[in-house]
């Protein structure tokens, strides 16, 4: 079971990662209005989801990847608030009820941190 949940956060943070490039405009509106280089900061992110993913692999770097993937996590907290304070709607984008923008970052923030630290082993 471990094995599993570990292949698949090594997947999810890839194309995660990937995602940001494919699809860079669902990303930038989810970047609150008072972060500056909204364009810089998705190119980063999807950058360091990248190389976090690819450094979960090697057991030697596996401990600082897991750091890695929740300091990101932690960083990622205020465009979720900001999703939550524009109503779970971005004009021309996602939009979804506002009690899943509060689920998303109450619950599976969470549970994205603990998997991830699960996995650090």
């Amino acid at each position: 079971m471990k094995k599993i949940a570990f292949i698949l956060l090594v997947i999810f943070y890839l194309v995660a990662g990937a995602n940001h490039f494919i699809n860079p405009s669902f990303y930038s509106g989810l970047i609150p209005p008072y972060l500056p280089l909204h364009n810089t900061i998705n190119i980063v992110s999807g950058i360091a989801e990248i190389l976090l993913a690819l450094l979960l692999i090697p057991p030697k770097t596996r401990r600082a990847a897991v750091t890695g993937i929740i300091i990101l996590l932690v960083c990622f907290i205020p465009a979720h608030i900001y999703f939550i304070q524009i109503n779970s709607c971005i004009p021309d984008g996602l939009c979804v009820p506002e009690w899943l923008g509060w689920v998303r970052l109450l619950l599976i923030h969470p549970l994205l941190m603990a998997w991830a630290w699960w996995c650090r082993k």
